[in-house]
């Protein structure tokens, strides 16, 4: 034995740590692994060792540091994904510093105060110490004959991806068995005598199933040097070392073993070596009825990644098998819900199934040991690793697998949210329209007779907006008042007294033949979901929209509005209610983000994103599977036509601009004939927007007649959303519309002109949502043109464009009747079609 070596034996390292922390800044606290008889040191001894200590710390200094690997990765471009923000070589997320001994960073690690569980998903970036568990599903294949080596590769690709970013790793995995099965099968087969393998009677089967059955133990000690070296070769691949790990239940009881165990991890983890820990099923003995008070017992792979998490002081454990996550049934049972987060407590209103073919474990062990994990600090997440990306996905926060927090979560679940909205459709679609009219009519009134309550929370909303600096259009947008809740129920008036021919309303009605006629009806979309930012008031103008249409409606609306939205949708609910109706319409809250409401198409038919242009652009970009109606530009024009009236050109510019500068009907650009440049029409209209504060901007044209003139803008295609606009010169109408083709969003376009001709020409020619002659682009609004209220404004070409009412939100569908007829029939000859259009009542 080596000299260094017997100085680390012993109880001659944890002197040295306590020396160390003792003379240095970090927590002076004892490493909880250390046995209590350990944790006081005489001060004699402590002397003693003290005396030596220079020289054992020279001697320790010479290990390999900390980082060493990390520095011979960070040349490699194999891991480009980072869960980290800093520099992946960088260890300062551990506070060890580059070049750490492995002293120090012993001593750092063992320092590591326990925190408490994160709360939520967005938290997990943070997890500095990370322990993976593969269950015997995720590694094995599906026949149970080897390893699954595709997955194992890309779960080791994640695994590495995590470490080489500064944080611990630490896995726990099944496979020695398997792999064992899949050897000494073949060794068997191999085995057989000439005789046996030319006898006519077959035993291949019978081997295998020897193999399988019966060679548990030897199947663990071949298959583990096995495994191990396939673990060695795909981390080799990323500039990383492990070092195995063959544990048994008797090490955890025995408090010796148990001490020099995490110690072992502990010097891994400090040499930057991943330690992967197994069971050792070769030697291990039969379960027995031993069982530790205080703690949890060893009885399976997801025990033991918990044990270990919880005394490594791991931040995150993941234990990864072939189930989704915890189901609040079987999930084979019908109507069994994922749950996205879980409360230990509430095990008892869970109904567990049965244990998967592979493993030793069950969901309930599996719920035993996160619980156990989660009551000491470490936040777990159980998930399916036979699905692609899964470790990369939790660490990014998404819904992935069950997340185990001690938070108590209220509310549904969005998924069954959705399927009630579905059943809430049907519900509103059975009423009688002038029941659905009376429920809109309650809710305006109610709108009204709950003023205290409504301003109430909405206070609480400004209170919020102010202590968090939000000004300018922003909190205009979040402020109600008694003249907004009276305009809103004079909309929704508008909306119940227009309702009552929206379903079932017959658009075209056909004799196929003397037995068969066809209606096509008007029917609802479905299910909406319509995700808005900051305005409470838009929440119970979709509300009634989607009741005028019998669509179920999903709300998310903007934390920033969060009491005025709850009180609101609580006086929906109590007007839809009367009818037995109260789960049509739901408002999204708390920890389901936008990503996964995105991925609910077997529930949701249509997105309508309603807020900044960053937001609906971000909604069209992720929806991959339901369509999404709204607009993400609002790049308005208002072309002074040179026939125009000089006051009527004033009063409509200012008003485009500054009436509500941040709305998507706004101007945005003014398009001026280059004759007005010599009379006083274009000087009158820039006088009245500098007057009204608004900056200007200079388009190419414009800056080369003016010396002295605006800044130029920076393009031409821009929403500034704010009290600015580019102005810019044309020469006459045509350059007018290929300009607005060229730069503009679709969405409303405006001619200034007393030349009706030209004024019809730019209405017919401009292909924009919306096309106005002589009046302010701010009437591109569903009440202002008689809809009631909007569900947005669309800019798209297909189903529905512009000011989006009751018409968008619904669709049709055919009714055929007939009698005692056949395709076959008409094939033949001996029916024949009419195809006569016949009238609609």
């Amino acid at each position: 034995m080596t000299k260094l070596s017997k100085m680390l034996e012993g109880n001659k390292l944890t002197k040295i740590v306590n020396v160390v922390r003792n003379n240095s800044k970090v927590s002076k606290e004892a490493p909880s692994w250390m046995k209590e008889s350990e944790k006081a040191v005489p001060k004699k001894e402590a002397a003693a060792v003290a005396q030596g200590s220079a020289k054992h710390q020279k001697l320790l200094s010479n290990l390999p540091p900390k980082n060493m690997l990390q520095k011979r990765w960070i040349s490699s471009t194999s891991s480009a994904r980072l869960y980290s923000s800093g520099n992946p070589g960088s260890m300062q997320q551990r506070g060890l510093n580059k070049g750490a001994s492995l002293s120090s960073a012993l001593v750092q690690m063992n320092s590591f105060d326990r925190r408490s569980a994160f709360m939520t998903r967005s938290e997990l970036k943070k997890a500095k110490r990370v322990v993976i568990k593969l269950g015997s599903a995720v590694v094995t294949r599906a026949d149970g004959q080897g390893l699954a080596l595709g997955r194992l590769a890309a779960i080791i690709e994640q695994v590495a991806e995590i470490q080489n970013s500064g944080a611990d790793c630490i896995m726990v995995t099944s496979g020695a068995v398997a792999f064992g099965k899949q050897k000494l099968s073949a060794e068997l087969l191999m085995s057989m005598s000439m005789r046996e393998t030319l006898s006519s009677v077959d035993r291949t089967s019978e081997l295998k199933n020897i193999a399988q059955h019966e060679l548990k133990r030897p199947n663990a000690a071949v298959g583990q040097s096995g495994l191990m070296a396939l673990y060695e070769a795909m981390f080799r691949n990323y500039g990383i070392l492990v070092g195995q790990v063959l544990v048994t239940k008797q090490d955890f009881i025995n408090d010796d073993t148990r001490e020099q165990l995490f110690n072992t991890i502990r010097e891994l983890m400090a040499l930057n070596i991943i330690p992967i820990i197994n069971t050792n099923d070769a030697v291990s003995p039969p379960p027995q009825d031993t069982v530790m008070q205080g703690t949890l017992n060893i009885t399976d792979n997801d025990s033991l990644a918990s044990r270990v998490a919880v005394d490594i002081n791991a931040d995150l454990a993941i234990l990864m098998s072939d189930v989704d996550g915890i189901y609040d049934r079987p999930p084979k049972d019908d109507g069994a819900q994922l749950l996205h987060y879980f409360n230990p407590k509430n095990t008892n209103k869970i109904k567990f199934g049965e244990k998967s073919n592979f493993g030793t474990g069950g969901m309930e062990s599996k719920v035993m040991s996160a619980g156990f994990a989660l009551d000491h600090g470490c936040s777990v997440i159980i998930c399916n690793g036979m699905k692609y990306n899964t470790i990369r996905n939790i660490m990014a926060g998404q819904n992935i697998g069950t997340m185990f927090s001690p938070l108590e979560i209220e509310g549904t679940s969005v998924s069954v949210l959705a399927k009630n909205a579905r059943s809430g459709s049907r519900k509103l679609s059975a009423l009688a329209p002038e029941d659905r009219a009376d429920v809109i009519r309650h809710l305006a009134n109610s709108l009204l007779s709950n003023e205290k309550d409504i301003m109430e929370a909405n206070e609480k909303d400004l209170n919020a907006a102010k202590a968090r600096g939000v000004t300018g259009p922003m909190f205009d947008r979040l402020a109600l008042s008694r003249s907004k809740l009276e305009s809103l129920c004079t909309g929704l008036m508008q909306i119940a007294d227009s309702s009552y021919d929206n379903v079932g309303k017959v658009v075209r009605r056909t004799k196929i033949s003397d037995s068969l006629e066809v209606v096509q009806k008007t029917v609802p979309i479905g299910v909406l979901m319509v995700i808005f930012e900051s305005r409470p008031d838009a929440l119970p103008q979709v509300a009634s929209l989607a009741i005028a249409s019998a669509n179920g409606l999903l709300m998310k609306g903007g934390k920033e509005a969060f009491n005025s939205n709850k009180i609101l949708i609580r006086i929906v609910n109590e007007a839809l209610g009367r009818y037995g109706c109260s789960d049509a319409i739901s408002l999204v809250s708390g920890r389901d983000e936008v990503a996964d409401l995105l991925k609910l198409d077997q529930y949701i038919d249509l997105i309508i994103p309603r807020g900044s242009n960053e937001m609906v652009k971000s909604i069209k970009e992720r929806s991959k599977s339901i369509p999404v109606l709204g607009h993400a530009d609002g790049i308005c024009h208002t072309y002074l036509d040179e026939a125009c009236d000089p006051e009527k050109a004033v009063k409509i510019v200012v008003d485009a601009k500054t009436d509500y500068p941040a709305a998507c009907n706004a101007m945005e650009t003014l398009l001026v004939h280059e004759s007005l440049l010599t009379n006083e029409v274009f000087y009158l209209v820039c006088a009245a927007l500098k007057k009204a504060n608004v900056e200007i901007f200079s388009g190419p044209r414009l800056s080369e007649h003016l010396t002295f003139g605006p800044p130029k803008a920076e393009k031409m295609s821009f929403e500034y959303g704010g009290l600015a606009c580019t102005i810019e010169i044309v020469s006459d109408m045509e350059e007018a519309i290929d300009h607005i083709h060229k730069f503009g969003s679709g969405h409303t376009d405006v001619i200034v002109t007393e030349d009706k001709e030209n004024a019809e020409k730019f209405i017919s020619s401009v292909d924009s949502a919306c096309v106005f002659h002589n009046t302010s682009s701010r009437f591109a609004d569903g009440f202002r043109l008689g809809l009631g209220a909007e569900v947005g404004i669309s800019t798209g070409r297909i189903h529905a464009r512009g000011p989006v009412g009751v018409e968008g939100l619904l669709t049709t569908k055919w009714e055929l009747r007939g009698d005692n007829d056949t395709a076959a029939e008409y094939a033949k000859g001996e029916k024949l079609f009419d195809h006569k259009q016949l009238p609609l009542d």
